[in-house]
């Protein structure tokens, strides 16, 4: 009897406590989601698709690597295509680092300006500074995603979040994905990632890719110049949002970035270093597919469930180290993970 009154009351207990309270739930951190991802959710990158950039050794003589994954169409084809034919024509080989302006950029290219640019290298206009995107009867995978929604909710642009909660998932072609990265910005009617880049989007016409850390763009004079591809640099501080739209994105950093954000700032305007002996020698860029010992790398496909729930966590930190989740993110703030294929 006694073994009886023990057990109801540990049952009474028992459900004097939910078991919310019991066993607190546990939510994995953003890392913790990208380990787990499944193999058949990373996309492999082309080795032609990357450039390789060797700076001088550090002062204790360790090498300095960076690789840069080239942006795909339908953006900035113009550049990409020059850029390719100044690595192959070893354009780069014994330029410099020229510039490193704090919570800003790194910029490299030749500080005489006097080196002759390869033959051949397109003048791109600045209408490329966008891509087309034909919402209403498109042919890439946004597009034809969007149209339907589009059609039922014309004025949606900043609305988005509010009219997506009554759009029938019958109705809709929007990946889960989809849905936990399209969100409004300050910057641009909407934003979202596509084919594993950060895009900000015009509903009504066009898309662009964003200033987010670590993407790569074009130096260029005063409009209507575009720049060649011969001046690059990549962001090393908060993103310049402000820069969309008005200089061409070509890439971004995805191994060894911090061969260029740890650099010393420059002195003069603008960062640029003032004396010649203070700039960091390039010894040579080349495209992936031209260099030996390039590793392969792979990126988290941004259609897949595991980016999905990896964004959430990236705007909504449950782990135990927060006590409020944010409850948003900018786009920025979720870096697409990119890492050496595991072979």
């Amino acid at each position: 009897m006694k073994r009886n009154l023990s057990l109801f009351a540990s049952a009474a207990m028992s459900a004097a406590f939910p078991v919310a309270a019991q066993e607190a739930k546990t939510y994995p951190a953003p890392s913790e989601i990208v380990a787990s991802a499944k193999a058949g959710e990373w996309v492999a990158i082309a080795p032609s698709d990357m450039m390789v950039m060797d700076l001088a050794p550090d002062s204790k003589g360790k090498p300095r690597r960076l690789v840069i994954q080239l942006i795909p169409e339908p953006f900035s084809q113009g550049w990409i295509g020059n850029i390719r034919k100044l690595a192959t024509a070893k354009w780069w080989d014994g330029t410099s680092i020229n510039r490193v302006q704090d919570n800003y950029v790194v910029q490299w290219g030749d500080a005489t300006e006097k080196k002759a640019l390869p033959e051949g290298l397109a003048v791109v206009p600045e209408s490329e500074y966008v891509a087309v995107s034909e919402i209403r009867g498109g042919t890439d995978w946004m597009d034809n995603a969007l149209a339907s929604f589009h059609a039922e909710f014309p004025e949606f642009g900043r609305k988005f979040p509010e009219t997506l909660k009554h759009l029938p998932k019958a109705q809709s072609e929007l990946s889960r994905a989809f849905r936990k990265t399209f969100r409004t910005d300050q910057y641009a009617e909407a934003n979202m990632m596509i084919e594993g880049w950060p895009i900000a989007l015009d509903m009504k016409k066009y898309k662009w890719p964003t200033h987010c850390y670590g993407m790569v763009g074009v130096g260029r004079n005063l409009s209507p110049d575009t720049g060649s591809g011969a001046e690059l640099y990549p962001v090393i501080g908060h993103a310049p949002r402000h820069l969309d739209r008005n200089i061409a994105l070509v890439g971004r950093v995805i191994e060894g970035i911090e061969h260029m954000s740890g650099l010393p700032h420059g002195t003069g305007a603008l960062g640029f270093y003032e004396k010649e002996e203070e700039r960091v020698p390039i010894l040579s860029v080349r495209l992936g597919n031209e260099t030996k010992d390039v590793p392969a790398f792979e990126y988290l496909s941004t259609d897949s469930d595991s980016f999905a729930a990896y964004a959430d966590a990236r705007a909504n930190r449950r782990d135990p180290f927060f006590n409020v989740p944010a409850g948003g993110a900018d786009i920025c703030n979720i870096p697409v993970p990119v890492r050496r294929k595991i072979r």
